[in-house]
């Protein structure tokens, strides 16, 4: 790219940078997919000719391939913080099924707080990672082997259902922290990776993964309550729950294997390898010279309100679920009623939540305000700070500092998740979505990462407050 160049959006981005201006361009979404791509390239482009018309995405198969692996890119941590009883019961003082109720323990009382920290910071490492591997592994092998790495582990989680673990349940408790540590790891490779690669397509692929991995707890929360509807004990119950993950995770396999030999996909594909990875660096390097790691002045010169937007959004999300949301119980647990008992955490905190998520992912196909530029998308984000204490301040139990319960009826929970995980999926797919189309199309697959190592970042702080304020409550 020649230094006196002005500075060019992404491929088929759907706004002009920030820095050429502080309002954005829209364009229409399906006429951007089937319209010639070649006037969204440089004037003296080297792309060959047989990549600058885009080809139609037929039955959507690269839409539900996409979806698909958003699915599968969250699917596993979902797998894991869904299962409640399951862990209730494995880690608790009493595993007898006499009915009665598990004794409480330390384990059993913070282990979701600790399966937070377990997730997150290993996936801020390897986002980290991911970033530095850019230009050096191909994305290709990068997805593979993080979802071979996720299979083997959940296969390994899906063996020791039927285990007892009743005279080593410290040790369970641990191997299950590392297992839960490398899958985290493993998926979030995985998913900066894909969404990376989402940067050199048009938006809609990118809110296509976004959305799927909404559906991803969705279909977790679902699986759940069927399950202990259906199973006649909790291992049971567990083993039908973590063999259709295997599945699941085997099903985006085989789609990510088909998705170079669909036309669509392949012209984005080809189009991005024929993008340089090599851009002007901040130093005068010159361009063409080869750059191992992208350029990461660039990328937060035009990302940095969009970045710090997207780790606050899940900052706020991941300190109040799963580790308060889910010790949400009724106010009338006592009546004995399977509503009230069984379903109750279920159903409130986990189904609806994540029903609510992506609903407020999937609004962002149809109305994308405010724009990238907007103070109003920071102002939005701040706001959502008073979920906090509203949660907070509901049913939760136990409560061994902090007595008081303001919010004394069972619709407060349900409200509260609802606004959690819509306010989650609107405000935080926005910004993911923006910072790919917003910098050059050289460095549209980093800044997918970064925007990816944000949001990892937001979990992984906001699970440490999340420990905090299981301790205070």
């Amino acid at each position: 790219m020649d230094a006196s160049e002005p500075v060019q959006p992404s491929l088929n981005s759907s706004y002009i940078p920030s820095g050429l201006g502080n309002h954005h361009v829209s364009e229409d979404e399906e006429s951007e997919d089937t319209s010639p791509s070649a006037s969204l390239l440089p004037k003296h482009s080297s792309v060959p000719l047989a990549v600058r018309y885009s080809p139609e995405d037929s039955y959507c198969l690269v839409y539900i391939i996409f979806f698909l692996m958003g699915i599968g890119s969250l699917l596993p941590w979902n797998f894991f913080i869904t299962a409640k009883h399951y862990w209730l019961y494995k880690l608790s003082n009493n595993t007898n099924e006499s009915g009665e109720e598990e004794q409480r323990s330390d384990l059993s009382d913070y282990f979701e707080s600790y399966l937070t920290i377990a997730s997150t910071v290993p996936s801020v490492l390897c986002l980290v990672l991911n970033y530095v591997l850019v230009n050096r592994l191909s994305s290709h092998v990068r997805i593979l082997s993080s979802l071979f790495v996720i299979l083997l582990v959940f296969v390994v989680t899906t063996v020791l259902v039927k285990v007892d673990v009743s005279d080593c349940r410290m040790e369970f408790f641990t191997g299950t922290l590392v297992s839960v540590a490398i899958v985290s790891g493993a998926s979030n490779l995985f998913s900066g990776s894909v969404f990376g690669m989402s940067g050199h397509f048009p938006m809609r692929i990118s809110q296509a993964l976004i959305s799927g991995q909404a559906m991803g707890g969705t279909l977790s929360a679902v699986a759940s309550i069927v399950d202990l509807a259906v199973a006649k004990d909790v291992t049971d119950s567990a083993l039908a729950y973590f063999l259709t993950a295997d599945v699941f995770i085997l099903l985006c396999i085989i789609t990510y294997l088909l998705l170079p030999k669909l036309a669509y996909s392949r012209h984005y594909m080809l189009a991005a390898s024929c993008s340089s990875p090599a851009v002007m660096s901040e130093g005068g390097a010159p361009a063409g010279s080869s750059v191992s790691v992208p350029p990461l002045q660039p990328i937060l010169r035009k990302t940095w309100v969009l970045g710090l937007s997207v780790f606050y959004v899940f900052f706020v999300s991941i300190m109040v679920f799963p580790a308060i949301s889910s010790g949400i119980q009724s106010v009338h647990k006592d009546s004995g009623s399977p509503w009230t008992t069984t379903y109750f955490v279920p159903l409130t905190s986990f189904l609806l939540y994540n029903v609510a998520d992506f609903c407020g992912r999937q609004a962002t196909a149809w109305l994308q305000l405010p724009g990238p530029t907007s103070r109003v998308l920071p102002v939005l984000v701040l706001c959502r700070t008073i979920m906090v204490p509203l949660i907070m301040f509901c049913n939760y139990q136990p409560r061994d500092h902090i007595h008081t319960v303001l919010f004394t009826h069972d619709i407060y929970p349900v409200v509260f998740n609802c606004l959690l995980g819509l306010t989650n999926g609107y405000l935080g797919t926005l910004p993911m979505i923006y910072g790919p189309k917003v910098v050059p199309r050289e460095l549209a697959e980093a800044t997918g990462v970064v925007m990816s190592f944000f949001l990892t970042l937001g979990l992984a702080v906001g699970s440490a407050f999340a420990v905090l304020l299981v301790h205070c409550i």
